[in-house]
């Protein structure tokens, strides 16, 4: 990165000023009620959109209201819920496992640190910001398919690697700010800031981002899945 910190930084703060005013708002894609429905949406999303995803939860968090209903749930009858979501037979296994993990650790309760959330079946650092910031007011930087491009493209970080990009914006947004800068960045890469072709001549953005690599051969290639949340290694952990 040709700029200091002290430029991203204050770019940063221009960016999510004008990200605010676009999108006054922005809030997490995912429906839910509670900690779990949240921990086992964000499981869900993996390589699928959320809006898909909040189709298939009504019925599923009614058939399975607590940690220990899903711990205790038949894997097909789980799978039956979960035709519709990519990844569906992996993702029911996952749950079921993480839910067990819930059960024999911590009681049935989603765990509040990203230690303990990270050691469950299905559970990266991605699921467990998401969990962390959306379910406990907990700040972080959830770095999907989403967040991760427009931080190359804003000119934040050159890495790809989900852990080191979210170390990178960690530095460059205070930390008042990680959660609302994940709802308003992630938005703007859904609705205007694509993979394949971003909308730079209609963006807010536009005299203010350095839109790294649009234009080049990469914009295109860059991912197949621009209206997806990102895959997670599918860990074990």
């Amino acid at each position: 990165m040709s700029d200091d910190l002290a430029t991203r930084q204050a770019r940063a703060r221009l960016i999510l000023r004008k990200l605010g005013r676009a999108y006054p708002d922005a809030k997490c894609g995912l429906d839910f009620q509670s900690p779990l429905h949240l921990l086992v949406a964000t499981i869900l999303s993996a390589q699928c959109t959320d809006e898909r995803i909040n189709q298939v939860t009504p019925a599923l968090f009614a058939r399975y209201q607590t940690a220990e209903a899903f711990a205790n749930a038949d894997l097909d009858e789980l799978k039956d819920y979960l035709r519709s979501v990519n990844y569906y037979q992996t993702k029911a296994k996952k749950i079921i496992e993480c839910c067990r993990q819930l059960v024999e650790r911590h009681h049935g309760q989603v765990p509040r640190t990203m230690e303990e959330l990270v050691a469950l079946a299905g559970v990266g650092r991605k699921t467990a910001n998401v969990v962390l910031s959306e379910a406990y007011g907990v700040p972080g930087i959830t770095v999907d398919t989403h967040m991760g491009r427009l931080a190359r493209r804003m000119g934040f970080t050159v890495e790809q690697q989900p852990e080191k990009v979210e170390a990178d914006l960690m530095q460059v947004f205070s930390r008042r700010m990680w959660n609302r800068a994940n709802h308003l960045i992630i938005t703007h890469g859904r609705r205007v800031c694509t993979a394949r072709n971003p909308q730079c001549a209609n963006c807010v953005l536009a005299r203010v981002c350095p839109k790294v690599g649009v234009g080049s051969s990469r914009t295109a290639a860059a991912t197949t899945d621009d209206d997806s949340a990102s895959p997670e290694p599918d860990p074990a952990n």
